[in-house]
């Protein structure tokens, strides 16, 4: 890689701070006294967006780590719900349930079912009618 294609200390102290300092964007230009005019001339650099767009797809998948690491626990506490009290929460939980499990049959690595696949919409249910068939369900 020459010497012209590589990002200066500059443009990687902007960028580390735009994805893991406090400040916003003004902010972190106003701390590293980039006038807009250049940051406007780096966003137009192919390396600097580039690196952009590498940092996006890894804050993207870290946050993707972090609810496939908490869903089990998120997961007994919506079943957790059914048994609610509140007749409102019970039946939310539930309907989450059933949503959720819908989607997750048909999802695939890409995040979108195949085209051959691609289910019917879901009936509209009333409460009363769902509450019913997750108590069948519950029962079976």
């Amino acid at each position: 890689m020459s010497e012209s294609k590589k990002l200066s200390k500059r443009q990687r102290a902007v960028l580390e701070d735009l994805f893991t300092g406090e400040l916003d964007e003004q902010g972190v230009l106003d701390k590293h006294a980039v006038p807009r005019c250049l940051y406007e001339r780096w966003l137009a650099n192919e390396r600097f967006i580039e690196q952009i767009e590498r940092r996006i797809a890894h804050a993207y998948h870290q946050s993707r780590m972090i609810l496939a690491r908490h869903a089990p626990t998120a997961a007994v506490r919506l079943v957790g719900l059914t048994n609610c009290e509140k007749q409102e929460t019970a039946r939310k939980a539930c309907l989450d349930i059933v949503s959720l499990q819908w989607s997750a049959s048909y999802n695939t690595p890409a995040g979108a079912p195949p085209a051959s696949q691609t289910p019917a919409p879901a009936p509209d249910l009333s409460p009363e009618a769902a509450s019913r068939f997750l108590a069948a369900l519950a029962q079976a």
